[in-house]
């Protein structure tokens, strides 16, 4: 008689069939929790940026369509405000005054902070170096309107200025530097200068922290000089601090009103005229709510086409 074959054994489930449908369902419900309360942290931090950010943006591009006293009706007039934007010679000169002001605001306090900041890595080992940093720092936190009204003094008449130049005999160069039609945009850019070169310089410093020092013995065992060692390991350490330094004095040039509402209101004439000032009187004072949000819409837009490239550029530098 022939045995019948033995029962094969029961095969084990292993891995996903393994898991308990109701294990997992319960899983899944904790994950999905853990991602609604991750939602609802967040939730109170966007409402706020959509009211007060993409609402006001929202609004006056809808605004920049009509013509508008902010208290009546309101007429659609299509691209005729951008059209004055663009052909008004007071506001274009506006523009070009703020891209003038880069150089003060942008330029200069970065060139001045990396000399200054290599100048500190140099004798990081001193007491004067912790001295240095506040001081040049101290600007950073002054506030803008205080630090208008400050220099607005010493750039008067017989402020600070004038008197350090009759002291040294100097006395045909005084003048009202901020009443000068010639000389008024360098002085107000003078004042963004020194609040701009404690931001840079601490950006600056923390980035040459992170600098191999063998780089630096490297290059003075090569018989490199203090000049060829700044040009060839400290500038490109610094590259991205760098970057980020040029991005925000750049936006602070372009978006400038409060030391230049202190200290001149624009003046003398239309001389230190910037967007964001006129945008200003445009809307409060001319009640031309229409061409003042047309013209907030065009500086945001000159804004992102300076920024998005320098931030092309970091991004291009970490990749």
């Amino acid at each position: 008689m022939v045995s019948a074959p033995p029962a094969a054994a029961p095969v084990v489930a292993t891995g996903a069939a393994a898991l308990d449908p109701a294990a997992a369902q319960r899983r899944r419900r904790r994950k999905l929790r853990a991602s609604l309360a991750a939602y609802l942290l967040v939730l109170p931090a966007a409402g706020f940026y959509v009211f007060f950010v993409l609402r006001p943006i929202a609004l006056s591009a809808q605004y920049s369509f009509y013509d508008w006293n902010g208290i009546g009706p309101a007429t659609w007039v299509g691209f005729a405000n951008y059209v004055e934007v663009f052909s008004n010679p007071k506001l274009t000169g506006a523009i070009l005054n703020a891209f003038e002001l880069i150089i003060y605001f942008s330029i200069i306090p970065v060139g001045i902070a990396l000399i200054a900041a290599n100048m500190i890595r140099a004798i990081a080992a001193s007491r004067l170096a912790g001295i240095s940093r506040t001081v040049l720092f101290l600007p950073q936190v002054i506030p803008l309107v205080a630090a208008g009204i400050m220099w607005s003094w010493q750039l008067s008449t017989n402020g600070v200025v004038n008197q350090f130049l009759r002291l040294f005999g100097l006395g045909e160069l005084t003048r009202a530097w901020l009443g000068d039609f010639s000389t008024a945009l360098p002085a107000v850019g003078v004042i963004g200068a020194w609040v701009q070169v404690g931001l840079c310089l601490v950006l600056i410093l923390a980035g040459m922290t992170k600098i191999d020092p063998a780089l630096y013995e490297a290059a003075r065992i090569d018989g490199a000089g203090p000049l060829r060692e700044f040009l060839s390991v400290t500038l490109p350490g610094v590259r991205q601090e760098v970057a980020v330094c040029v991005t925000v004095t750049v936006i602070a040039a372009l978006a400038s009103f409060d030391i230049i509402y202190i200290a001149t209101q624009g003046g003398p004439g239309d001389s230190t005229l910037v967007p964001g000032l006129q945008i200003f009187y445009l809307a409060f004072y001319q009640r031309e709510v229409g061409t003042a949000s047309a013209f907030a819409i065009v500086l945001m837009a000159l804004v992102l086409l300076i920024v998005l490239p320098l931030q092309r550029i970091l991004r291009g530098k970490e990749s």
